[in-house]
């Protein structure tokens, strides 16, 4: 069985939203990138709704996020996992990112969205940080493993929940 570490996360100043996946996979470790395995759904999602799209470098895509408020970040620092796969990590072996520093240096983050339920079953089991101010919500992973789900499916679920949230005090 294999320690994996998480990256820093993809931030900016004024997030207001962050992107939580589990741990990264092994095409993405080896490239030292969020969701480098090129089925993963992640970045041609991104493209679509930010132009934060595959066929930008890295720096390009992850800068494109930052200006629109968007972090990405792991639930999980490190944990013992063999390959890529959500089911393959162990439990006992789990140790998650700080998130009450995230959040308290960045008291502008209101919303959290789950890539996948492996992300947010282990967010609610192991992160105790109390965030009050801060909606919380699954979005069907964007890992080719989650095979049920199209480009076309993924995107529009990813779509419908990213939609900027109303301007406060904004008159329609």
């Amino acid at each position: 069985m294999n320690v994996v570490h998480s990256f820093a996360p993809i931030l900016g100043r004024g997030a207001t939203t962050l992107i939580l996946g589990s741990m990264p996979g092994v095409a993405s470790l080896a490239a030292q990138q969020y969701y480098a395995h090129p089925r993963n759904a992640f970045w041609p999602i991104m493209g679509t709704l930010f132009g934060a799209g595959p066929e930008l470098l890295y720096a390009d895509r992850t800068e494109r996020l930052r200006s629109h408020g968007v972090a990405v970040w792991d639930v999980l620092k490190l944990c013992t996992r063999e390959g890529s796969l959500d089911s393959a990590i162990v439990e006992s072996s789990i140790e998650t990112n700080d998130f009450e520093k995230m959040f308290a240096e960045n008291p502008g983050i209101d919303r959290v969205f789950f890539n996948g339920a492996k992300a947010d079953e282990s967010y609610r089991r192991h992160v105790k940080t109390v965030t009050p101010h801060v909606t919380f919500t699954r979005l069907p992973s964007t890992s080719p493993a989650l095979a049920s789900l199209d480009l076309a499916a993924k995107t529009q679920a990813w779509s419908t929940a990213l939609r900027p949230a109303p301007a406060s005090g904004s008159a329609e």
